[in-house]
């Protein structure tokens, strides 16, 4: 689960980390009156669960710059908030169409010396969760990684102590702040870890962390993504939740207790178990498909899920051919077969699907499809179903 920067923000701030000084606004109105309260010139940043805000578009808006914009005067705060929240902002994290925006934070401006970045992951290699920094702040880590991975400076944390202050200060150190920026800098750190930590985050990052010319340490942007898993823990943290921010169909899935990933080809998928769910995206590339989605429907899906899985499915006016495979443990073949059918006659399919059933009675579950007079179409192997929904889709 993602949340705002300025939700973020709030909680590094509880957490002891120095941030700049910001009113979330939800309209140009209240743009207005929050400039008015920050008393100068600010920063209005559009609140969209997307990166590269900055370096992005607002759709048909006819304005050259994207979601970060520094403002001058009460006027000018109003006209670029509504250009905000009337436009969708494009980045290259959002789809074709945009992300329409329904919070803007006006933030106060800062003037930078220089930038910084801190993350904070889980290293899957470690099996510890560590935390990130360089001195080349503002950047996409990802393009600091690719072209200087030496300047990605790192340390594992203990999750049970946290970070200790002594690689609090190493990383500064290495970060060349001066002694007297130091506390500061690794107070944000800290803060950065216990939020990580405590509210189970998969991803928490500060970029930048920026030192202003008088010599302070700020959280001058954040980004935190949570642990779907660990939500029930944290209660605050769902309460954080925008689901104006997600995928209709991903939250659907998820009412229905499916584990659902829209993604953006022609083919669905409907398939029990994760590993199995993704070698059928693999096998459906290695043909010439492209999968239109995630969808793993478990191990002991009921009727009522397999028949909301195709309607999920179906709702996507992409996908033009469907393919079930599924292999029965836990879930017989045979009843697997029947859902399937029930599911078919209740939904009502435009598109061909295809079925691939491996497992226990597996015999039984084909035959029920061969003898149900629906358009359905059979394979006996992964490689087979897989050529088949790819000709059928096209």
């Amino acid at each position: 689960m993602k949340i705002h920067e300025y939700q973020a923000k709030e909680l590094l701030a509880a957490a002891g980390a120095a941030v700049p000084r910001g009113i979330v606004a939800a309209s140009s109105a209240e743009a207005q009156q929050a400039f008015e309260r920050m008393g100068g010139p600010v920063v209005l940043k559009a609140q969209v669960h997307a990166g590269g805000r900055g370096k992005g578009r607002f759709k048909d808006s006819g304005q050259d710059w994207g979601g970060v914009k520094f403002v001058r005067s009460r006027d000018e705060c109003g006209r670029v908030a509504e250009v905000m929240f009337k436009y969708p902002l494009v980045t290259k994290q959002t789809a074709a169409e945009g992300q329409r925006v329904s919070r803007v934070l006006v933030q106060e401006a800062a003037d930078i010396a220089r930038e910084v970045y801190l993350g904070m992951v889980v290293d899957r290699a470690l099996g510890l969760p560590v935390l990130m920094a360089s001195a080349e702040g503002g950047v996409e880590i990802e393009e600091v990684a690719a072209r200087s991975p030496e300047k990605i400076l790192k340390t594992a944390v203990d999750p049970d102590a946290g970070l200790h202050s002594c690689q609090a200060r190493r990383l500064a150190y290495d970060l060349e702040f001066p002694a007297e920026q130091a506390p500061r800098a690794e107070a944000l750190m800290t803060a950065l870890s216990k939020v990580f930590l405590d509210k189970d985050c998969s991803l928490a990052e500060i970029n930048p962390v920026v030192v202003t010319p008088k010599g302070e340490v700020l959280a001058l942007d954040a980004k935190m993504t949570f642990d779907d898993n660990a939500l029930f823990r944290h209660p605050d943290i769902d309460k954080l939740r925008d689901e104006t921010e997600e995928d209709p169909a991903e939250l659907r899935a998820a009412r229905a207790g499916l584990s659902f990933i829209s993604l953006t080809g022609n083919i669905g998928c409907l398939v029990n178990g994760a590993g199995l769910a993704m070698s059928t995206m693999d096998i459906i590339k290695y043909h010439g498909g492209e999968p239109a989605n995630f969808l793993d429907v478990g191990g002991g899906a009921s009727k009522e899920q397999v028949t909301e899985a195709f309607r999920i499915l179906l709702a996507d006016p992409r996908v033009k051919a469907v393919l079930v495979n599924i292999f029965g443990g836990i879930m017989k073949c045979d009843i697997i077969a029947g859902a399937i059918l029930a599911a078919f006659k209740e939904v009502g399919f435009h598109v061909p699907l295809v079925v691939r059933l491996e497992g226990t009675n597996v015999e039984q579950g084909r035959k029920m499809l061969a003898e149900s007079g629906l358009n359905i179409a059979t394979a006996n192997g992964l490689t087979e179903a897989a050529k088949k929904v790819v000709a059928a889709a096209r």
